[in-house]
């Protein structure tokens, strides 16, 4: 087979696994299926290996993984169960309890890695709302949404923006002045959309006239929370400086990897608790996924951008957007990024389209339950509590939010 066959029809099946979530008839997660075929890449020919190492953006994994030892820090302390004692004791109707969620998950997912923040954040919520005996899936859907529109604010916020931020060389502090107004228009939306779909549970007149509820209201053991001071000051703190790092120009993956060192340094928390909070496999599928796009890039791409972006007319906002949610939903955001790549920079303004491109594919992750790997944590973890959110439900709200949302950023930028 030709090498550019070859090429093609690895990097055809390795897309088809990651819209499927693996492979069918074989026991192969997503991560699995990039390492298989980034090999596959080097084996038909498509790279060597000397090109397969050099085709791993370092940077963007640096990134990653120190906001992976941050992030895991701050939920040993204690601190995500600290902010939901909190946002439980001033919610005291359910709008208000939807408001507190909307707004405490876009935010720290606008700073951290928004699947870690649903990591968190899902138990937390799950057991809040069954203690306060209100429907658990309205807010459990905040969860989610808010996440995916709370983190196209910055760098920091997913996967696929650390990956643009890396690629793109945009400075941290003009990424977030240029999408954080996206995301603040885009959480309220959510919850407007929200309590508009769920208004038997946030308008109605026996809702309106029941008496506040407080979590505090449960006896004492479920309330109390665990949180250990010395190491919660600890992981605000570096946290703290590795956000004014971040404004103040410095590399994004020197400052986390460099937070995240300084987490590692204790003597209260063992590494290896650490260690069991990290993504290892997403690691290994970005990892994959730059090798098996570098191959289809050097074979496939390279000669046809301008012509696919003069036939598209990719040029246009409202044309990038469009395409990068529908990729987005057939085969998830981060590969949908790499995929498009090497066509956002050959566009006369590629600071512009690279922008279009972290709104549209983080929006992107709203439309259905499988948008997002947000999306399907918040419902995984809500089985394991007994909560199960159905996929035409998710729908309902998922469909308008991201057609707005997207035409908000389109209009925006």
């Amino acid at each position: 087979m030709p090498t550019e066959a070859a090429a093609i029809v690895v990097f055809l099946l390795t897309y088809l696994a990651m819209a499927l979530g693996g492979f069918p008839g074989l026991r192969l997660d997503r991560a699995g299926a990039a390492l298989a075929g980034a090999a596959a890449m080097v084996a038909c020919g498509a790279l060597s290996l000397d090109e397969a190492y050099r085709a791993i953006d370092l940077g963007t994994l640096t990134l990653l993984l120190g906001m992976m030892i941050v992030i895991a820090n701050l939920r040993l302390s204690g601190f995500f169960e600290v902010v939901g004692a909190w946002a439980a004791a001033h919610a005291r109707y359910p709008f208000f309890l939807l408001v507190a969620v909307v707004l405490v998950c876009g935010f720290f997912s606008a700073f951290l890695v928004n699947d870690a923040v649903c990591l968190v954040l899902t138990p937390l919520v799950c057991e809040l709302t069954i203690r306060l005996k209100r429907p658990p899936v309205p807010y459990l859907l905040a969860v989610a949404m808010a996440s995916n529109v709370g983190s196209v604010a910055t760098i920091t916020g997913n996967p696929q923006n650390i990956i643009i931020g890396s690629l793109s060389g945009i400075p941290y502090a003009r990424f977030a002045a240029a999408l954080a107004p996206v995301a603040g228009l885009g959480l309220l939306l959510t919850i407007a959309l929200l309590a508009l779909v769920f208004r038997g549970e946030f308008w109605s007149f026996e809702t309106l006239r029941a008496e506040p509820q407080r979590a505090g209201s449960q006896p004492a053991e479920a309330r109390r929370h665990r949180a250990h001071r010395a190491l919660l000051a600890k992981a605000i703190l570096v946290t703290l400086a590795m956000m004014a790092a971040f404004f103040a120009g410095l590399p994004p993956p020197a400052v986390a990897i460099a937070a995240g060192a300084l987490m590692l340094i204790t003597r209260r928390v063992d590494a290896r608790k650490v260690y069991a909070e990290i993504d290892w496999p997403l690691l290994a599928m970005f990892a994959g996924l730059f090798i098996v796009v570098a191959g289809m890039e050097k074979w496939v791409v390279s000669a046809r951008a301008g012509a696919v972006i003069g036939a598209m007319g990719l040029e246009r906002v409202s044309v990038l957007s469009a395409v990068t949610v529908v990729l987005s939903n057939l085969v998830s955001n981060v590969p949908a990024v790499l995929v498009l790549r090497p066509f956002v920079t050959a566009l006369h303004d590629p600071r512009r389209a690279w922008l279009v491109l972290a709104m549209a594919s983080t929006l992107a992750g709203n439309l259905t339950l499988v948008g997002s790997i947000a999306n399907l944590i918040v419902a995984r973890s809500a089985e394991s509590h007994g909560v199960e959110i159905r996929f035409w439900t998710y729908l309902k709200a998922g469909v308008p939010l991201t057609l707005l949302t997207v035409l908000v950023g389109a209009l925006w930028l």
